[in-house]
């Protein structure tokens, strides 16, 4: 029988791979039915969902997926880079299994992005940082950063990232290397690169002014010129860690 902590396992997972938006109701009642088990069951992993804020509830309304606001934003990204780097920086020369591992994990990122799912592509892209944790041997922090990453991952999704997902593929081979060779200083300075890359990459716009959304929804539609129109069309560009999902 499906537990509580399988169902929340499933939804962190759908968050992963951006299956599931910020902002998506949790209906109690679909859940049960989806997993074939009780309301009381679904409203148990909700609850322990919502006291790591990856959903919250309304009183009126039931349960939704977070929608992190900028300042949220900041503070998640923020203790990712002291998390994963501290991580890093304190860990002795990674041994020949976990860096076996590490390999593995970079070559099914590389696999899914010649792919068209792009959901794996994305849980894969966001598992690697869960994966290094549990390679340097601290599965408490594993468990931690498995949720910062499903909130970050929603973050990207609702501030529209344009970060690369080649991009990142590249940065997590670069990392394990260094890792391999024992450089762990150089591992720590890439991985605090790769992170500012991802926060970088978020269309926030700047949280003092109050009239963002239709500043943006109510900027002049300027027709293209003449020139524009006539000349030739650029290549597409590479596809963005959100792939084609939005």
């Amino acid at each position: 029988m499906v537990s509580s902590t399988d169902i929340a396992q499933r939804i962190i997972e759908a968050i992963l791979a951006q299956r599931l938006a910020p902002g998506t109701r949790l209906g109690e009642q679909n859940l049960s039915m989806l997993f074939d088990c009780s309301r009381t069951l679904v409203r148990e992993a909700l609850v322990r969902l919502a006291a790591r804020g990856i959903v919250t509830v309304s009183s009126r309304r039931g349960w939704f997926v977070v929608q992190p606001s900028h300042e949220e934003a900041r503070e998640a990204f923020e203790a990712r880079r002291v998390i994963e780097t501290g991580l890093i920086r304190r860990q002795s020369p990674v041994n020949k299994s976990a860096i076996k591992r590490l390999r593995q994990h970079v070559k099914q990122e590389q696999a899914a992005l010649k792919g068209s799912d792009i959901g794996q592509r994305s849980y894969l892209l966001g598992d690697f940082h869960v994966c290094l944790a549990e390679c340097l041997g601290n599965q408490l922090l594993a468990d931690t950063l498995r949720d910062y990453t499903a909130r970050t991952t929603l973050i990207a999704m609702l501030y529209q990232s344009t970060h690369d997902a080649v991009q990142s593929c590249q940065d997590h081979v670069a990392i394990v290397e260094a890792l391999e060779r024992g450089d762990t200083a150089h591992a720590e300075a890439l991985m605090e690169e790769h992170i500012g890359q991802v926060q970088a990459a978020l269309r926030l716009a700047p949280a003092d002014d109050p009239l963002a959304d239709l500043r943006q929804a109510l900027a002049p539609v300027t027709p293209p010129s003449v020139a524009a129109v006539a000349a030739p069309a650029s290549p597409t560009p590479p596809e963005t860690y959100l792939g084609a999902l939005l």
